[in-house]
Formats: structure tokens, sequence, C-alpha cells
């Protein structure tokens, strides 16, 4: 993004020691087609939990989902950032549509970092990756 264009209107302020962290967990960490994006999240206190994805033709679990687990695992249970890097420098990488669903559905108040169409790595509300979402409702689920 040049100085010249101004943010989106949604855009917050990136928090760069959580790509780092998730940058580093994918260099490090990803082996193969197996595990190829690596996820951290920070918590609300501060803590950071990280995951990776478990690829799998059955779908498997994606690494934000696997984050949730391993933060909730912790007692970690409000989530307010995340962001995705592919291995092999694939860099920032949004989430998939589940995983879009699965966080709003979560943690609604959750800010997202992904990239940008010019390049830019951005942190947004995860509502406005999913603008016309489904909201799921506890209530109203089937039994």
């Amino acid at each position: 993004m040049s100085d010249s264009e101004p943010p989106p209107v949604h855009a917050r302020e990136v928090d760069h020691e959580l790509v780092s962290v998730a940058s580093h967990l994918a260099d490090t960490a990803c082996r193969g087609d197996n595990h190829s994006m690596a996820a951290a999240a920070r918590a609300r206190d501060g803590r950071i939990v990280t995951g990776l994805n478990v690829y799998h033709f059955t779908g498997g679990p994606c690494a934000e989902l696997v984050a949730i687990g391993a933060g909730a695992s912790e007692g970690v249970y409000d989530l307010v950032t995340m962001v995705a890097v592919g291995s092999d420098g694939r860099g920032v990488m949004p989430p998939c549509g589940r995983c879009r669903q699965v966080l709003l559905d979560c943690h609604p108040a959750l800010e997202v970092i992904v990239q940008a169409a010019d390049g830019a790595v951005i942190q947004v509300p995860v509502t406005d990756l999913l603008p016309y979402a489904y909201v799921w409702d506890e209530d109203s689920a089937p039994n």
C-alpha cells in the first residue's frame, strides 16, 4: 500500500509479532505435504498459541482450527488475532471458507491478518472476510 492510498476502512495495526511466530513455525516445523500451513493466534491476555495443518484426503484440519484446539487445551478461549502462513516462503495466507466460518462462529470479535490484493499485509475483523455470513445460533440448531 503506498503512502498516498488510504488503508482499507476496517484495517487495524498489524500484530507483526504474531506474523513472525507463524512464519518461524512454517519455516521450522512444516514438513512436506502433511504440514504445509502454520497458524498463530493471540489471546486477550497476550498468550500466543500455534498450530499446524494436518493434510488428509478426508479434509484434515487447517492450521487455524488446530490453533483453536491447542489454545483450548491450554485454557485459552478468548482469541483476538490470528494469522496463517504457508510453508516454502508462501507468506501470509487467508483462511479458507470453512475456517472463516469457524473463526466467525467461535471468535466473532477476532481480527485476522491477511495479504491484501496490493500485497500489503493487513489486519481486519473476521466479519470483513464474511460480509454476508450465516451466523450459527445454538438455540436454533436442529436437535
